[in-house]
């Protein structure tokens, strides 16, 4: 006798965000496996620009309204009396926030009709405080995946990542740096399991487009990101004598400032912030540079970043890279042999890590062959749908 195939719910603050490549990239690999999945979305999309990459889900998306009366979370409430963990739960509904007790009853009564077996949260924020209340209420087992801003920043309370930690099926993280803190946060003995974010490798690889643009960097204008720093670096070497274009895609709180130190330093002929672009605009945008730049900070409130995926997929099409050692980074740019790394915050160093890959092409062309193979070893998204799938059939508890 065997039972249902497996059903696999995704539980997402908002789907689809314009930010979050990776879970579009998680979930085609894991449909391109043969998994069946269903996406809830608990926020409507708020993005006026998608990625082309979304029309190959094939997972239907089930949004969440969050109930905006009193009268409706009551009615939700009442629902909840016919879940099987409802007696067990209400201690940790009545805890709740009215929206995510709301809104975990609404996933639990929807899940369970749509026949998943497994839920599975991203980021360890309000998505998973919403996938562990639904799997208490519905006695569905939960999992979810941290990634940066849901671990180091000073808004992030440890005990409450803790729980959701020890309460999970298994829990899954972006990097080894990533897990040691989630292992020192909850303790020894959970499942937490490190599964690199994966690139589609077919996808992104290396092209013969010319290489017409010095720097690149692509990411949210926000302090974590560095582009300050990227700034200071090509005003350094135009003091040096040196000519260095660079091109900073995205956008965020930090535009206007940025745009400002642009003026400040006297690089606005040099630099430019070329603001939101799709995710074939990105990739077209790094093949053609010379170098990829990730100057990634600790922000000031603690904020991190874990380990970008756009670094892994400048890796994968063989543009060299210059980043920082910053939490989960190193693991993909090894200092010397699939990329270089300076010092955070550190203009001058930054500056002579670019100098020194657009005067050595052939250091630049190793450094860039090391780093796609090592991407294709360790973080396809192939290999990342294989991993997160055993997860799931493993009989393994955190």
């Amino acid at each position: 006798m065997t039972g249902p195939a497996p059903l696999v719910g995704y539980v997402l603050k908002m789907y689809p965000r314009f930010s979050e490549t990776f879970v579009v990239t998680e979930i085609l690999a894991r449909e391109a496996a043969g998994e069946s999945l269903r996406i809830y979305s608990m926020r409507p999309p708020a993005d006026p620009h998608f990625h082309a990459a979304l029309a190959r889900v094939a997972a239907p998306v089930v949004p969440l309204p969050v109930p905006r009366s009193a009268a409706s979370q009551w009615a939700a409430l009442a629902r909840a009396r016919d879940l099987p963990g409802f007696r067990d739960a209400a201690g940790e509904l009545a805890g709740a926030s009215a929206d995510d007790a709301a809104q975990a009853i609404d996933l639990a009564l929807r899940a369970r009709a749509d026949g998943v077996t497994h839920l599975h949260a991203h980021f360890a924020s309000m998505a998973t405080t919403i996938a562990r209340l639904a799997s208490l209420l519905a006695g569905i087992p939960y999992s979810f995946t941290a990634h940066a801003k849901d671990l180091f920043h000073d808004s992030v309370d440890d005990a409450d990542v803790a729980r959701k930690v020890v309460g999970a099926h298994h829990v899954v993280t972006v990097s080894d740096y990533n897990r040691r803190h989630l292992e020192r946060v909850a303790g020894p003995g959970h499942a937490v399991h490190r599964v690199y974010n994966g690139v589609d490798v077919r996808e992104f690889r290396p092209t013969d487009a010319a290489r017409e643009v010095d720097v690149v960097a692509v990411g949210r204008l926000v302090e974590k990101k560095g582009f300050e720093v990227l700034i200071d670096a090509i005003a350094h070497l135009r003091a040096a004598g040196r000519e260095t274009t660079c091109r900073i895609i995205g956008r965020g709180e930090r535009e206007e400032q940025l745009a400002a130190r642009i003026a400040d330093r006297g690089v606005g002929d040099l630099v430019r912030l070329v603001g939101a672009a799709t995710q074939d605009g990105v990739r077209d945008e790094v093949a053609r540079a010379r170098v990829f730049a990730a100057p990634c900070v600790v922000g000031s409130d603690g904020n991190a970043d874990g380990l970008p995926t756009v670094l892994l997929e400048a890796m994968a099409l063989g543009t060299p890279c210059v980043s920082t050692p910053v939490t989960g980074i190193p693991e993909a740019v090894v200092d010397g042999e699939t990329g270089v790394l300076v010092e955070p915050g550190n203009a001058p160093a930054l500056a002579r890590a670019l100098a020194g890959l657009l005067d050595d092409s052939a250091r630049a062309r190793a450094l860039a062959a090391r780093a796609r193979a090592r991407v294709e070893a360790e973080f396809s998204s192939e290999r990342q749908a294989a991993a997160l799938r055993a997860l799931v059939a493993s009989g393994e508890v955190a």
